[in-house]
């Protein structure tokens, strides 16, 4: 067990609006669907180096967030669970699936803490540190599923420097559709790490073999975090994923000092 000592500047307690609880760092919303994910997935707690907060949101799966094209039942359902997240006293709120995008400005507006409903959110800024003679290789699970309102909803300017690859539906990572797809899942849904690694790196491989204007890469899928670095490994590029934005975000709303000398 890591054992911390009490910061000695907290000298004073006070409570935070209506917060139940305190110490809390990220609340996640996962679908209400029942698959695993290796350590670096959003969905497993245990790789994460700050505490992290469930939160399901009920009745809604991943067909319906990602398959059904009208999306609307789904929203009711979000909100919910974000402010569940926000009265518990989480300090930002995430979601686990990079297609909760289509949602953002509207959780967003509904809760006071920030609010990272994609990964895809660091696309305008990738774009920015790359420059506009370079692509942002987008892979997500489904290029198909992709919209330009998923796009548009997280500042993303259709048409601007990105490419889209489907590891799924172009590049066949079945190991994804052995967890996400409910068309061909088994039952009890499983993957093998191995197998899940080396079609994540070939997917990006591939991907940057086919557009050599990619710059970096942009991992919009939360099971594709935990392969990142050997996908970097492989094409040397900087690799954005579900974990850099979340590390970014508790970096944010719960900010660190700095230990050193002069």
């Amino acid at each position: 067990m890591h054992y911390q000592n009490r910061d000695m500047g907290i000298k004073k307690m006070v409570t935070r609006k209506n917060h139940a609880c305190y110490g809390m760092g990220i609340g996640i919303m996962i679908l209400d669907d029942v698959y695993p994910g290796f350590p670096g997935d959003v969905r497993n707690a245990s790789g994460f180096p700050y505490p992290v907060q469930y939160e399901i949101v009920e009745g809604i799966d991943i067909r319906k967030l990602v398959w059904d094209a009208d999306k609307s039942p789904c929203l009711e359902p979000i909100l919910k669970a974000a402010k569940k997240l926000e009265r518990m006293g989480c300090r930002a709120i995430a979601a686990e699936c990079g297609y909760f995008a289509f949602f953002q400005p509207e959780v967003a507006a509904a809760v006071d803490i920030p609010v990272l409903m994609s990964s895809l959110l660091q696309v305008p800024f990738i774009q920015q540190t790359i420059g506009p003679k370079k692509d942002v290789g987008i892979v997500c699970y489904q290029k198909q599923f992709l919209t330009e309102i998923h796009l548009e909803k997280v500042g993303i300017r259709p048409g601007s420097n990105y490419k889209i690859a489907g590891a799924s539906d172009e590049y066949h990572c079945t190991e994804l559709d052995n967890l996400w797809s409910w068309e061909v899942r088994p039952d009890l849904p499983e993957a093998v790490y191995e197998i899940q690694e080396q079609q994540m790196v070939n997917t990006c491989v591939e991907f940057c073999k086919k557009h050599p204007s990619i710059g970096a890469i942009m991992l919009e899928c939360t099971g594709m975090q935990p392969f990142a670095r050997a996908i970097q490994q492989r094409i040397d590029l900087p690799v954005f994923s579900w974990g850099t934005i979340l590390d970014y975000a508790y970096s944010v709303v719960v900010h660190r000092d700095y230990y050193g000398h002069v």
